[in-house]
């Protein structure tokens, strides 16, 4: 299993000089089962992604969006490779409000907002409505990947993914906002899991309103004490802080790692470029 980072902004993107090391692109990872491709989020990261997989023509993918707010969905305009016939791409998403994911995907490139349609995309596309719970299987036998759910705790919903391949296992937990418990659902999906990548976005001082104009209770985004509280209980291998603010600097975000660190040492802040091999 091979894990890539595109995107690690949450919100929106934020390039600059200040946003250089970390990276300024919104949602976005990579995850390699073998020669299967699995996409998580379609954030500005994917038009990165996708100007790399120009060069391994024709692409099969199974992308899996947590939720369709979008710093989530708005690089998937620009995603070149699902504009090339011969390319073929499962989609995969909750029917979180009114519309499916397939609706609201066309939505954000509809007239007025975008000049290109959903259906001018030339590669083909399945769409798929995920239930809470639901586990999706690819592939057979040794080679069989499991992909399952669980509801977070976020504004219009979202999902929570694990990946298990070859007894790896990777979970991506964005966009979710703790409770003064561990949150069972997310504790059970992440049990023993390799690598937990967690939507830690406000610092704690941030999310108690202490800094930064004010609590940020019901924002539906967690910090990096409550990240460690999960991947302790779920006796998680690898913490990955995600979703870093838009406001955090390169310098903030390597602090928050070290602090991170202090209480749970396998912890690392999320960057553009970053590859975890399992």
């Amino acid at each position: 299993m091979h894990i890539k980072f595109w995107g690690v902004r949450g919100s929106i993107a934020v390039p600059g000089r200040d946003t250089l090391e970390v990276g300024g692109n919104t949602s976005c990872v990579e995850v390699r089962c073998g020669d299967t491709l699995i996409v998580l989020d379609g954030g500005t990261g994917i038009r990165l992604l996708g100007q790399e997989l120009l060069g391994k023509l024709p692409v099969e993918a199974y992308i899996f969006f947590s939720h369709v707010h979008w710093d989530h969905i708005q690089g998937f305009p620009f995603f070149t490779p699902a504009f090339i016939p011969g390319n073929r791409f499962h989609l995969y998403g909750g029917n979180n409000v009114t519309h499916t994911l397939e609706e609201t995907l066309a939505g954000q490139m509809d007239y007025p907002s975008f000049p290109v349609h959903l259906t001018d995309m030339a590669a083909q596309m399945d769409f798929h409505d995920l239930r809470e719970g639901q586990v999706v299987t690819i592939g057979e036998g040794s080679d069989l990947i499991r992909i399952s759910n669980a509801r977070g705790n976020h504004p219009n919903g979202v999902f929570a993914y694990r990946i298990d391949y070859h007894h790896r296992s990777v979970v991506y937990c964005t966009d979710t906002e703790h409770y003064d418990v561990v949150d069972v659902k997310l504790a059970g999906l992440s049990k023993n899991a390799d690598v937990l990548i967690y939507d830690t976005m406000y610092l704690p001082e941030e999310y108690s309103g202490e800094k930064g104009g004010g609590p940020k209770t019901g924002w539906g985004h967690s910090t990096y004490e409550q990240g460690i509280k999960l991947a302790q209980e779920a006796n998680v291998q690898q913490l990955v802080l995600f979703h870093h603010d838009p406001l955090h600097t390169d310098a903030m975000v390597a602090d928050k790692e070290r602090r991170a660190r202090e209480s749970f040492p396998a912890s690392i802040a999320a960057r553009e470029g970053l590859v975890i091999n399992l």
